[in-house]
C-alpha cells in the first residue's frame, strides 16, 4: 500500500513539472492583452464617438476593451495651451490614455501615423504608410485576439468625412481579414527560437480570426445608418453607476482638453449639466459577421467566446466594363473595388456620391472613363455647376480616348462667399456620338466646418 502511494505521489508530481516544463517551453498566449472587444480609430478623442456604449460595455456588461490609434493627432488647433506639432501629438497621447483609464481601459496603443487633414482616404493611407501600419495592425489584432472589431465607416460621406478616420476603417477591415491568415505577416505568428534568451526575430504571437465588424459615422446625417445595425441609448442609465449613460461618455471625452469641440465642450456640458449633446444614441452599421448573427442585434450576439477558425475572403472577380462608362476617381473609385474585394457590397448602396465643402472654398471633382472597345471613343462632357460657383480648372468639353484605354481628369470649383449653410449638386454627363455614357449627380452639403479635399 505505501509504495503504491509513493508510485501515484511520485507520478503526480513527474506529471506537475513535465506539464510546468512544456508551459515554460511553449507559453500560451498573455491573457492580460485579451479583448472582447478592439476599437480601431484614427485620433486622440474618436472613441468618444461610441463613448455611451463603451461605457455600458465595460461597466455593465463587463467587456475587456482595448483602443488602436492610427496617430497621435498632432496636427489642428489646441484649445489648453499653445503646444503644437510633435509635443501636441505627445499631449493627447496622454490625454486619449487617461480618458480610457477613466473607463477602466489601460491596453492602448498608436500606430504611428501622422495626423493627415483632409477627406482623402488615399492621402491618408499614404501618409500613414499604408503596408507599414497594416503590418502593425495586424500585430495588435493577433495580440488582443478580439471578438469583435468596431471602427470608422470605410466611405465617404458629407461631413467630417476625416480621411484618416476612413483610413482607421479601411486598415481594421484588412487586419480583420487577414489576421488568422497564416501566409500574412508570417514573422509575427512564428516561435521564437528560445523565448528565454535574446537575439528573437520571430514574434510568438498566434493566428487570430475576428468574429464580428462593425462601423459608425463621422456623416452629418446618420439616417442611413437606421436599420444596419444596433443602436444604443444614451439616455438609459447604468445600473452599476447610477448615472446616465451619457454623463459616463461626457466624463470621458472632458478628458480631451486640447480639443476645443470634444474635451472642452464635454467640461463645459458637464458643469452645466446640459449632456444633450452625449444623449444621442449610438448607431452602429454591421460591417460582417462570420457567426450567427442578426444585423440590428446586440454586437455580441452569437459570438464564440473560444474563438473560430479562419475565414479567408471570397475571392473576387474584377469588374471588367464591357462598354464606355463615367465615373467618379480617387477615393469613390477605391470604395468601388475595396468593398467587394472584402465582402462588403452592401455598403455601395447606403450613400451616394456626396461631399462637403466649405464657403469661399474650392471643390475638386475627379473624373475616369475607360473605353474597353477596339475604336477611339470622342467624348463630349457636360458640367451643370450651382449658381454663383465659378471654375478655377475647367475641364476639356471634348477629347477622345485610345481604344483599351482608362482617361482620367478632373475640374476644380470655388464655392461662394455667401454663408447659406444647405444641400445643392453637381451634373456632369458624359455622350459619345449622341449615346450617353453616363451621368452623375454629386450632392453637395455647404458647411462651414467642412475640411479640404
Amino acid at each position: 500500500m505505501r509504495n503504491s502511494l509513493l508510485k501515484y505521489l511520485s507520478a503526480a508530481l513527474f506529471s506537475v513539472f513535465f506539464l510546468k516544463a512544456q508551459d515554460q517551453a511553449n507559453p500560451q498566449p498573455d491573457e492580460r492583452f485579451k479583448a472582447d472587444l478592439l476599437v480601431v480609430v484614427a485620433h486622440p478623442d474618436d472613441e468618444t464617438e461610441i463613448g455611451a456604449y463603451l461605457a455600458r460595455a465595460i461597466f455593465d456588461e463587463k467587456k475587456r476593451v482595448a483602443v488602436v490609434f492610427g496617430t497621435r493627432g498632432n496636427t489642428g488647433g489646441n484649445a489648453q495651451g499653445q503646444e503644437q506639432a510633435a509635443a501636441l501629438g505627445a499631449i493627447r497621447e496622454i490625454e486619449a490614455r487617461r480618458a480610457l483609464e477613466h473607463f477602466g481601459v489601460m491596453n492602448v496603443w498608436f500606430l504611428n501615423g501622422p495626423d493627415t487633414a483632409g477627406q482623402s482616404v488615399l492621402h491618408s493611407l499614404e501618409t500613414w504608410n499604408h503596408g507599414d501600419s497594416l503590418g502593425r495592425l495586424v500585430r495588435l489584432v493577433r495580440l488582443t485576439r478580439p471578438s469583435v472589431i468596431a471602427t470608422w465607416l470605410p466611405d465617404y460621406v458629407a461631413g467630417e468625412n476625416h480621411g484618416d478616420h476612413q483610413a482607421s476603417g479601411v486598415l481594421a477591415t484588412e487586419a480583420f481579414d487577414i489576421a488568422a491568415d497564416p501566409a500574412a505577416y508570417a514573422e509575427q505568428i512564428t516561435p521564437p527560437r528560445d523565448h528565454l534568451d535574446i537575439y528573437n526575430f520571430t514574434e510568438g504571437l498566434h493566428p487570430w480570426q475576428a468574429e464580428k465588424i462593425y462601423y459608425f459615422s463621422d456623416a452629418s446625417n446618420t439616417d442611413f445608418m437606421k436599420g444596419q445595425g444596433p443602436t444604443y441609448s444614451a439616455t438609459d442609465i447604468s445600473p452599476s453607476r447610477h448615472v446616465s449613460y451619457a454623463r459616463l461618455a461626457a466624463e470621458e471625452c472632458a478628458f480631451h482638453l486640447t480639443q476645443d469641440d470634444t474635451g472642452q465642450m464635454a467640461t463645459k456640458a458637464l458643469a452645466a449639466n446640459d449632456l444633450h449633446y452625449f444623449e444621442q444614441p449610438v448607431r452602429l452599421i454591421l460591417g460582417k459577421s462570420l457567426v450567427d448573427s442578426s444585423t440590428t442585434g446586440d454586437m455580441f450576439v452569437g459570438v464564440v467566446p473560444q474563438g473560430i477558425p479562419y475565414h479567408p475572403p471570397a475571392p473576387v472577380t474584377p469588374r471588367v466594363p464591357s462598354q464606355p462608362e463615367m465615373e467618379l476617381g480617387e477615393s469613390w473609385r477605391f470604395y468601388r473595388n475595396f468593398w467587394p474585394a472584402h465582402g462588403l457590397d452592401h455598403l455601395a448602396g447606403l450613400v451616394g456620391p456626396e461631399v462637403a465643402v466649405n464657403f469661399d472654398s474650392f471643390l475638386w471633382a475627379p473624373l475616369i472613363i475607360e473605353n474597353p472597345t477596339d475604336s477611339p471613343l470622342p467624348v463630349d462632357l457636360a458640367v451643370d455647376l450651382p449658381r454663383g460657383w465659378t471654375y478655377v480648372r475647367k475641364p476639356s468639353q471634348q477629347f477622345s480616348i485610345g481604344p483599351h484605354q482608362t482617361y482620367s481628369f478632373d475640374f476644380e470649383v470655388r464655392t461662394p462667399a455667401e454663408r447659406v449653410e444647405g444641400w445643392t449638386s453637381i451634373g456632369i454627363r458624359a455622350n459619345s456620338a449622341g449615346k450617353p455614357l453616363g451621368s452623375i449627380q454629386l450632392r453637395v452639403q455647404m458647411s462651414g466646418g467642412a475640411l479640404p479635399q
